[in-house]
């Protein structure tokens, strides 16, 4: 179904676990979904400014900005990322994420909403670290699993139809009111 619509690209039809010999945290194609991985850009929340946090009025301000292989979420805060991959979901396809267990035993959960039908973008992660300690995410390595779900007929209104705020998003989006 994906490559027939373009639903994601890149797209891996096989699972990977291995790269250049290493072990790495799966992505890819899974038994009923498929295994994304989050890009090397990073948006860290941080209280050094004490504003407020407002997802009608969002201070760009509470975030650092980082570029690299791997981001450390400080004790009980959270990160934003993106995901390597586009999607383009289809009329008739409503998509559900969530995180993989081995970040999620880690202390380490992974939140965003669903893909609606007819969303197209870059998907914008959170990773929030549950835990007393630093907790290290990596990049180009599996995330979170998208699973989807196909209706036998498409949607009467769509995201596209509804002119969402986050369609066509490219980098880390923050929030929109």
């Amino acid at each position: 179904m994906s490559e027939e619509h373009g639903m994601i690209s890149p797209f891996e039809p096989n699972q990977i676990k291995h790269r250049d010999g290493e072990k790495i945290i799966s992505y890819g194609t899974s038994s009923y979904g498929y295994d994304i991985r989050c890009a090397r850009e990073f948006k860290i929340f941080t209280n050094i400014n004490s504003t407020i946090v407002d997802p009608k009025n969002f201070d760009p301000r509470n975030f650092v900005e980082v570029e690299d292989d791997y981001c450390i979420i400080p004790p009980n805060s959270f990160a934003l990322a993106r995901t390597v991959e586009y999607f383009r979901i289809p009329r008739n396809v409503l998509t559900v994420c969530l995180g993989k267990s081995t970040y999620a035993r880690c202390g380490i959960i992974v939140n965003v909403t669903p893909f609606e039908p007819e969303w197209e973008g870059y998907v914008t992660l959170e990773f929030s670290n549950t835990t007393p300690l630093p907790a290290k995410i990596y990049a180009n390595e599996g995330v979170a699993q998208v699973l989807f779900f196909e209706s036998d007929e498409d949607c009467d209104v769509s995201y596209k139809d509804r002119n969402g705020k986050y369609m066509g998003q490219t980098g880390v989006t923050l929030p929109k009111a």
